[in-house]
C-alpha cells in the first residue's frame, strides 16, 4: 500500500540543497521514515541522482549498531563521498547516535553534502534541534494522515471512511488492520509502550499514574477550556489526589513536546490581545485519544472540531480560539457577554474565522453559530463548517457555510 504524502514531499524538495540540515519531526509512527527512505529516495532517483550518491543509514537497524558511534558514522559517510558531486545523506533515527548534535554540526562542513534526518523518541524533539541548530536547520513537521490521505487508500465509501477515521485516527499502520480488536490493541499498546514510556524516560517522571490520569482528563474533554489550576482542582476534588499546578503545567509541556497534544490560546478579537488562560488542547491523533478512553466517549461533534483543528495545522495555519465581547440587554440592564469563535486560522497575511457546527437544522442553531462571527467588524472571511453534505453557500451577511467533507477533501477552499 503506497500512501502519497505529496505536501510533505514537496516541502522537503523545496528545501533541497539549501545548505541546512533538514530535520523531519513529528510523533512516532506517523511515517517519517517512509517519507524519507521511500518517497524522497524515489524522488531523488527519478531526477537522475545515482544511487551511489545517496547515503542512507537506518540507525535503529542492529546491523548498523557500530554506526551509533559518532566517529564511526562520520567515517562511513566520509568514505562514501568519493567525488565533488552532490551527495544526499539520509539518516533515520539519528537520536540513537551518541552526541548526534555534534555529528550533524560536522556534516554541515561537508560542502557537497545535503543532509536529512529523522528522529522520534524522547531524545529527539523539534525544539531541542531548533535550539541546537538555530539558523542552520529546516524543520518539516509530519502529522498523522489527513482525511484526504486516509480515504485515498481506504476501501469503502466516504461515510465508512469517516467513521473509521474519526474512530481509529490517522496513524498509517492502522490501515493494515481490519478488525476492531486489532486496531484497538495497536493503539492502546502504542500509547502505553511507546508514547508514555518516552515521556517518562525523558523527563524522569516518578508518579506515572498522575501523568496517565492527566491524559485521561484531557482526552475526555477535547476542545474544552482548561488550565493547570482547573486541572489541579479536578485531581483534588474528583480524583482525591493532590497534584500541584506547576506539576500539571510541566506534564502538559511534556505532552506537547512529544507531539501528542497541541495547545490553542484564546485571543480577544476586539481588544486584539491574547488571554493567557484558559486554553484548549487538541489531540494530534484521535485514534490514540479514543483508544486511551477504550472508545467510550465518541462524541462526533467534539471529534469533528478536533479533526478540523488538525487539518488547519497540517495546512500550515496557526490557530487561536477567538473571544468576542458583546453587550446584551437582560431585564433592562446592559451586560457584557463573551462569545467564542472556534478557530482563528492565520497563515501569513491570510486570516479566517471558523466555526465547527455538527448540525444547523434550525434557524436558532444557525443564529447561535453566526452570532460571534457577525460581531466581528473586520473584513476577513467568516466560515461555518457543518457535518451535513451541503452545497457551499454565502448568506446575506457574508458568512460562508461549507460541508465537512468538501473542506477536508479540498473540494471547497476557504476562499470560496
Amino acid at each position: 500500500m503506497v500512501i502519497e504524502r505529496n505536501d510533505y514531499l514537496n516541502k522537503i524538495i523545496r528545501h533541497k540543497n539549501n545548505g541546512l540540515i533538514k530535520v523531519i519531526t513529528g510523533m512516532r509512527r506517523v511515517g517519517k521514515s517512509y517519507l524519507l527512505f521511500n518517497l524522497f529516495y524515489d524522488y531523488l532517483i527519478s531526477t537522475g541522482i545515482d544511487k551511489s550518491h545517496i547515503i542512507t543509514y537506518a540507525l535503529d537497524d542492529r546491523r548498523n549498531k557500530e554506526l551509533r558511534d559518532p566517529d564511526e558514522l562520520l567515517k562511513a559517510i566520509d568514505e562514501g563521498i568519493k567525488d565533488n558531486e552532490m551527495y544526499y545523506i539520509l539518516l533515520d533515527e539519528i537520536q540513537m547516535v551518541d552526541e548526534f548534535e555534534d555529528v550533524l554540526n560536522s556534516l554541515l562542513h561537508i560542502k557537497n553534502a545535503d543532509t536529512y534526518v529523522t528522529g522520534s523518541n524522547s531524545k529527539f524533539l523539534s525544539k531541542d534541534l531548533i535550539t541546537e541548530f538555530r539558523g542552520r536547520s529546516d524543520e518539516v513537521k509530519v502529522y498523522p494522515l489527513t482525511f484526504k490521505e486516509f480515504i485515498s487508500v481506504f476501501d469503502g465509501d466516504i461515510n465508512e471512511a469517516w467513521n473509521e477515521y474519526y474512530t481509529y485516527g490517522g496513524l498509517p499502520l492502522i490501515l493494515n488492520f481490519t478488525e476492531h480488536e486489532e486496531k484497538s490493541n495497536y493503539l492502546v499498546k502504542q500509547f502505553e509502550k511507546v508514547y508514555i514510556s518516552d515521556i517518562v524516560d525523558r523527563n524522569s517522571i516518578r508518579n506515572v499514574s498522575d501523568l496517565e490520569e492527566l491524559i485521561n482528563v484531557l482526552a475526555s474533554n477535547i476542545g474544552s477550556l482548561t488550565n493547570p489550576k482547573k486541572l489541579s482542582n479536578t485531581f483534588n476534588s474528583i480524583k482525591g489526589v493532590s497534584v500541584t499546578e506547576p506539576t500539571i503545567k510541566s506534564y502538559l509541556t511534556y505532552l506537547e513536546d512529544a507531539f501528542l497534544i497541541e495547545k490553542s490560546m484564546r485571543y480577544d478579537v476586539k481588544g486584539k490581545k491574547y488571554i493567557s488562560t484558559p486554553s484548549k488542547y487538541y489531540f494530534t491523533d484521535l485514534g490514540l485519544r479514543n483508544g486511551r478512553l477504550n472508545f467510550r466517549q465518541q462524541e462526533e461533534n467534539h471529534i469533528m472540531e478536533n479533526v478540523i483543528y488538525n487539518e488547519l495545522r497540517v495546512r500550515g495555519f496557526n490557530i487561536d480560539i477567538g473571544v468576542v465581547e458583546v453587550r446584551e440587554k437582560q431585564e433592562g440592564k446592559s451586560l457584557k457577554k463573551k462569545l467564542e469563535v472556534d478557530f482563528i486560522a492565520q497563515r501569513g497575511n491570510e486570516k479566517y474565522y471558523i466555526q465547527s457546527a455538527y448540525e444547523m437544522s434550525t434557524s436558532e442553531k444557525r443564529n447561535q453559530e453566526e452570532k460571534s462571527l457577525l460581531n466581528i467588524s473586520d473584513s476577513f472571511k467568516k466560515i461555518i463548517i457543518v457535518k451535513d453534505n451541503i452545497m457551499p453557500k454565502r448568506d446575506e451577511f457574508g458568512v460562508v457555510t461549507i460541508g465537512l467533507f468538501d473542506f477536508l477533501l479540498g473540494k471547497v477552499g476557504l476562499d470560496y
